[in-house]
């Protein structure tokens, strides 16, 4: 059992590390303040491969592992959540799925473009009455000859207004429920897209939330991904990578509110000492640390199983990148409380990092599936007979097989 990383991965982690502490670092404050979208600095992060790293290299992509893409994720997150968030939201949930399931033709007019970061991607599943369940969402697509006409809303859309591609779910057939949901690829020069409005946020306040409404919206039938009744398989797939990005961001976070109150402990003095010769900082601080080691673990081995089931043509990771989110969302909360309570009244000024970080925590229990929908896919897989389960850990027999003896 190796932990140790390649020296690729060393690279793209150091190279992004040194990115993020040079050029986002000193403007993170202004434009949290000013809800101002990191554009140039996504730009660039694209020209160093971030915006593509799943994506094949014969298609301008980094061709990275998912090892390789949740250590980039996590040093952006140390920085800047927000670029996280869109970062991860262009890789696994627009440019992975035209990988899988995109025509030549929809790849070659869309991928290099997402993997250079010349443009961003955006997934559009919520609706304003259809969060959790999936197969609850209204949005309807009618086909008129070799056009589809979408017509609804959807909500919580990240990168919204700033995308140039959005992967959008709509009932082609509403009499077969879950199996009548497809999947498009819609640009916003399409007749009938529409941003209506933004969300009004308690953290992430530089990545943009929206609310896209579709009236007739005008979708040629060579941006439909994949076939018809396809399109919930494809998101669930999608979300399982999803949730993996998003255990990432939240180790990120966490590590990033670990070094900021582990400096902090080292030179705010009080009665006589710094605050780090106290007891109750050292417990806090040990506690902290060893809670983001058990969620990297947790991530890193959900990236590498993703890695190890999609070369043997099995899709879907399920437990185990819910194991990794449910952990790290709720891991990261319990961290940046206690950064929060170590900086003292400091902590909670607008001019500390540990303040925004505490804001930006809170949603990851929340979206990509919150952590009591996380509880229910770990207790179905556990719960069900070992014949049946879902997935199969390779390097030991799977919780479904231990348990059933």
């Amino acid at each position: 059992m190796d932990f140790s990383l390649t020296d690729d991965q060393r690279l793209i982690r150091d190279t992004v590390r040194q990115f993020m502490d040079a050029e986002v670092r000193p403007t993170i404050r202004v434009r949290d303040r000013e809800e101002k979208f990191a554009s140039a600095e996504l730009r660039k992060l694209g020209e160093l491969g971030c915006c593509g790293m799943l994506v094949p290299e014969s298609w301008g992509g980094a061709g990275a592992d998912t090892i390789s893409y949740v250590l980039m994720l996590e040093e952006v997150a140390r920085v800047d959540a927000s670029m996280a968030v869109a970062l991860s939201v262009t890789n696994s949930l627009a440019a992975f799925p035209l990988v899988k399931y995109g025509t030549e033709s929809q790849r070659k007019k869309y991928l290099p473009r997402l993997a250079h970061g010349e443009i961003l991607g955006a997934f559009c599943l919520t609706e304003p009455k259809a969060g959790s369940d999936s197969a609850a969402i209204a949005t309807s697509a009618k086909r008129h000859g070799n056009v589809y006409c979408l017509n609804g809303t959807k909500s919580w859309v990240t990168n919204g207004g700033e995308a140039a591609l959005y992967v959008v779910f709509a009932k082609t057939d509403p009499s077969a429920g879950s199996q009548g949901i497809t999947a498009f690829l819609v640009e916003p020069s399409f007749p009938g897209f529409r941003v209506t409005r933004y969300e009004d946020k308690m953290g992430l306040r530089t990545s943009r939330s929206a609310e896209i409404t579709f009236t007739d919206c005008e979708v040629p039938e060579g941006n439909r991904l994949g076939e018809e009744g396809q399109g919930l398989k494809i998101a669930l797939e999608l979300l399982d990578g999803g949730r993996v990005g998003i255990a990432a961001q939240a180790v990120g976070i966490a590590q990033g509110a670990l070094e900021a109150s582990a400096a902090y402990a080292k030179q705010r003095r009080a009665f006589g000492k710094t605050i780090g010769d106290f007891q109750a900082i050292q417990w806090m601080l040990a506690d902290m640390q060893t809670e983001i080691e058990a969620a990297r673990v947790l991530v890193h081995n959900a990236a590498w199983l993703r890695d190890k089931l999609r070369d043997e043509g099995a899709p879907r990771i399920g437990p185990a990148a819910s194991r990794a989110k449910l952990y790290a969302g709720e891991m990261v909360n319990r961290v940046v409380y206690k950064a929060v309570q170590i900086h003292g009244s400091q902590g909670y000024s607008r001019e500390s990092d540990v303040e925004r970080m505490y804001r930006d925590a809170r949603v990851i229990t929340i979206y990509e599936g919150t952590s009591e929908i996380q509880r229910l896919i770990i207790a179905r897989d556990l719960l069900r007979p070992a014949s049946e389960a879902t997935q199969r850990n390779p390097r030991d027999i799977s919780t479904a097989q231990r348990v059933s003896g």
